[in-house]
């Protein structure tokens, strides 16, 4: 297998898998080197299930090995949602900094900090056989929004044993940790091997 095709439109998304790939002999295809845009409706109950649905599709589509992720923040303040809902939950606000004072509100008025972040990742290869890879990373909610990497909840959560939010964190810093990069590096383990 010297392509894989990987199902997102998300800008950012993409740009952080390239980063972890670089270093591998795959060519790495997005969405948009297809001109791919539609994307089936992620119905699933489960980060695994959301994943799969994305995969067996961009699979079917095109005929090239593909993975797809689902990634979201579960929060205990919030009874550890909007996990699945994660995308969903941000854009019902009027902006991301609403959206990040809420939880931030929420926390503290709870006094519940802790959160983490989980991917997971399908890998279909050939129809009906996907193969899941997860990562997840443990942290709290700061008490305030800062930094300017990353994207989505990067703001407001602190991964464990560290004192910085994911945002103020420099890609390389956080290809080193995150829930995302874990579940990239057990899909590259399993291709190259």
């Amino acid at each position: 297998m010297n392509q894989l095709l990987f199902f997102s439109n998300n800008k950012n998304k993409i740009i952080e898998i390239k980063k972890i790939f670089n270093k591998f002999n795959l060519e790495l295809l997005s969405l948009n080197d297809l001109n791919i845009s539609e994307e089936p409706e992620e119905s699933g109950q489960t980060f695994e299930e959301n994943a799969k649905i994305k995969s067996d599709y961009g699979f079917n589509k095109t005929g090239i090995p593909c993975f797809a992720d689902d990634s979201g923040i579960c929060i205990e303040s919030l009874n550890w949602k909007p996990g699945v809902l994660s995308k969903r939950f941000l854009n019902n606000f009027r902006n991301n900094e609403a959206c990040f004072e809420s939880i931030i509100k929420n926390t503290k008025k709870n006094s519940k900090q802790n959160a983490f972040f989980k991917t997971s990742i399908s890998l279909t290869v050939k129809d009906n056989h996907n193969l899941i890879f997860n990562g997840k990373i443990e942290g709290k909610i700061s008490e305030k929004a800062k930094g300017r990497f990353g994207f989505g909840y990067d703001p407001v959560f602190i991964p464990k044993n560290y004192n910085k939010t994911l945002a103020e964190l420099t890609t390389k810093e956080k290809n080193d940790i995150s829930h995302r990069s874990i579940a990239v590096t057990k899909l590259i383990n399993f291709l190259i091997n």
